[in-house]
């Protein structure tokens, strides 16, 4: 049938479509989570018609939970009676909406899920359409159980070769984001493709899926494998018929090759994401908060590479640590292994799980002129806190190489040593 997207959109359809054509689709799930549902709820009022199947909404507090200040407070109440008067069912508190998504057996292949969250694009790991909408488009799906597309044309991101010690996939899609540029593949599908993906373990491909949006993607989707399937199983709630996709016969817009074998730790710069350089190009600069977290980087094995290196050493006296895991799944699975215990002997904070320190609600927010290096997915400015601090990317062994110097830092001296 084509791309991937187009095998998906054309099975939801029911009928063959190519990029280009606009179609109405059944959507199978859409998520919103505190700071995108208030709005949504003011468009179904406005609309005025009821929820046309309230199986399908999925409810999360993430972005400022617990309630940090008394707007939120007041948002998350007004979202509760809702959910009360409207006999919501599928509401969580558990950790960042993504990552919740994937665990509760929401995302499956061959899917096509809404989000009011821009990196909804994550759930095209497992070969399901995912994309963000805007509060009122939430809304109107909420009344019709629909949403309308534009068949998107796609961009094949080739990866190819084997990464370096103390490469990893962060590394890869930040080198892809600077390629691309902010802008390089508005309203498009990326599929990522490739050896380089064939051998990589879910935790590390939901990245790629992840930050598509910051190259301005419409999704980011990868086939399912059975690797693919194995996760789904043996890592999440889901059920029914677990597929494998792929693309048929496809006509790709362009093909961007990379081979990962040529690169090294990668850092996004301030302000932007896609201002990369080689981690080699900004060692040294001095770091006043490291973060580690999020949709991106705030899974088990994320938080198991930074613990490798931070163990029986001591974050730097004058830079902030915090640690934030995406779930409280992955919170206990930590606790159990004694990461959590590790973060906190060498001097990291460890915050409520969620989005954290991402969004600059709570969590720990920059000052004026301070300098933080996170795993985030953005470095837009003023995201963090002030408008006067910087915010630089990388992958969490390099955060937490720099959380021990206190300035960025190569994680390979640690990893090889």
């Amino acid at each position: 049938m084509g791309t991937l997207v187009e095998e998906i959109f054309s099975r939801k359809a029911g009928r063959e479509v190519h990029a280009g054509e606009i179609v109405l689709l059944d959507v199978d799930y859409i998520m919103s989570h505190d700071n995108t549902t208030p709005l949504a709820i003011k468009a179904m009022r406005d609309i005025g018609k009821p929820i046309k199947d309230k199986t399908k909404l999925v409810i999360h507090f993430d972005h400022a939970y617990p309630a940090p200040n008394l707007l939120a407070a007041e948002a998350q109440k007004k979202i509760l009676d809702f959910m009360k008067e409207q006999d919501i069912q599928n509401f969580y508190h558990q950790g960042v909406c993504h990552q919740v998504m994937i665990e509760e057996g929401y995302v499956t292949p061959g899917r096509v899920i809404v989000g009011g969250d821009s990196h909804s694009n994550t759930y095209g790991a497992f070969s399901a359409f995912g994309t963000g909408f805007g509060s009122t488009e939430i809304g109107v799906a909420w009344v019709t159980g629909k949403a309308w597309f534009k068949v998107p044309e796609t961009i094949l991101v080739h990866l190819t070769g084997a990464a370096r010690s103390g490469v990893f996939s962060k590394d890869v899609m930040l080198y892809v984001a600077g390629l691309l540029g902010m802008d390089g593949a508005t309203y498009k599908s990326l599929e990522f493709a490739g050896s380089y993906i064939d051998h990589l373990p879910m935790h590390e491909r939901i990245i790629f899926s992840n930050m598509s949006t910051e190259v301005g993607a419409k999704c980011g989707l990868i086939a399912s494998d059975h690797v693919t399937i194995d996760f789904l199983q043996r890592m999440t709630k889901a059920s029914g018929p677990l597929e494998r996709l792929a693309p048929i016969s496809p006509r790709y817009e362009k093909v961007l090759e990379v081979d990962v074998s040529q690169l090294g730790p990668q850092v996004a710069c301030h302000p932007d994401v896609d201002h990369v350089k080689r981690l080699e190009e900004v060692e040294g600069l001095p770091i006043d908060e490291v973060f580690i977290g999020t949709c991106t980087n705030g899974r088990y094995e994320d938080l198991e590479i930074a613990a490798a290196i931070l163990k029986g050493r001591q974050v730097n006296r004058f830079t902030r640590a915090i640690v934030t895991p995406a779930s409280v799944e992955i919170y206990q699975k930590a606790l159990r292994a004694g990461l959590l215990e590790i973060f906190q002997d060498a001097g990291c904070t460890i915050g409520v799980v969620g989005c954290g320190a991402c969004i600059g609600r709570h969590g720990g927010l920059l000052a004026p002129v301070e300098r933080a290096f996170t795993t985030m997915n953005r470095n837009f400015i003023g995201r963090m806190g002030s408008p006067e601090a910087e915010i630089y990317l990388g992958s969490p062994a390099a955060a937490a190489a720099t959380a021990i110097a206190g300035k960025i830092t190569d994680p390979r001296i640690y990893l090889e040593a």
